[in-house]
């Protein structure tokens, strides 16, 4: 308990001196120094979007190529749908390379936030598997969400912290690193201050924060808290897009919609999370059920086209 009591002393020292950035990694500029500007983001598509086609893994992954786009997140569960029907990660390495694809994370939810000890110790070695599984697909990222503790009761976050650094160590040995995913949907990690609180309390230098322009307004974080996440604890956000007149309690994962098409800040969102040092992976993900029933490739060129327009001039 000393040791949860100085991690939240320090955690509350670091956010209180330099809003979580210096914590979460951020480097200094050197002073004088000419530097070229990048892109300030890159396009990703998330394997939700055109999941309800039910493509397979290796046909995924050639639709978002085919759409335009270079980069993707994968889904575990079709992923490892591919191994067991013969496919292997050198076969899926070699197609993906030679599409000119990156895979830039992946999802799935190994309960290790879970209040169980039995479910987390099998969350952990599930992990382990499926990032070395990651690694020989040359995919470096894996989602954490809180899935497993998504009800009641909350969890200290001084708690989840010691359970997100088991999950980060094993990132460590895997070279695959796990980003906190907020779920504003959940009872635990719902809100902004609660996931940059567990990663800046972790003080690992690969801790990492996953957040959702659709998840923000669910979970109700205000927008005020996004700039004191540091720029370096946010490589992939999830852009997408919700109607208006659906309260954050009533909105659900169908309602979201294609970047532009709703009331989500997304251009306010974009200028506070864009990072001069590197470009932000902005990654589609929606759940829409009238998208389902399209043609993936559709949607997917679809979905780039709105994400390029909506960055436009920023």
């Amino acid at each position: 308990m000393e040791q949860l009591s100085q991690n939240r002393r320090r955690a509350l020292q670091t956010l209180g001196l330099g809003a979580g950035a210096a914590l979460l990694n951020t480097k200094a500029s050197g002073v004088g120094v000419a530097k070229k500007s990048a892109p300030p983001f890159k396009y990703s598509l998330n394997m939700s979007t055109i999941r309800g086609q039910q493509l397979g893994f290796i046909k995924e992954i050639q639709t978002a190529a085919a759409a335009g786009f270079t980069s993707v997140e994968i889904w575990l569960d079709t992923f490892q749908v591919f191994l067991q029907n013969g496919g292997t990660t050198k076969e899926a390495h070699k197609i993906i390379s030679d599409l000119g694809v990156t895979v830039e994370n992946a999802i799935g939810f190994a309960p290790w936030i879970s209040d169980n000890a039995n479910a987390r110790k099998d969350a952990l070695a599930t992990l382990q598997h499926q990032m070395n599984l990651l690694a020989e697909i040359k995919c470096h990222r894996i989602a954490a969400p809180p899935a497993g503790a998504t009800g009641l009761p909350k969890i200290d976050l001084d708690v989840i912290t010691e359970r997100y650094r088991a999950v980060l160590n094993l990132g460590d040995r895997t070279g695959v690193k796990p980003m906190l995913e907020m779920w504003g949907g959940s009872h635990n990690l719902k809100k902004i201050s609660e996931v940059l609180y567990v990663a800046a309390a972790s003080e690992h230098k690969d801790a990492a924060i996953l957040l959702d322009a659709f998840h923000i307004y669910k979970g109700g974080s205000s927008l005020n808290s996004l700039p004191l996440v540091g720029k370096n604890a946010i490589e992939v956000f999830h852009i997408n897009d919700y109607p208006p007149a659906i309260s954050p309690e009533k909105i659900s994962e169908p309602d979201r919609v294609y970047p532009g098409n709703g009331v989500a800040p997304l251009k306010e969102i974009l200028q506070i999370i864009k990072n001069p040092d590197k470009p932000v992976i902005l990654s589609l993900e929606v759940f829409n059920e009238n998208y389902y029933k399209q043609d993936a490739l559709q949607v997917a060129k679809t979905g780039l086209a709105k994400m390029k327009a909506i960055t436009q001039g920023i």
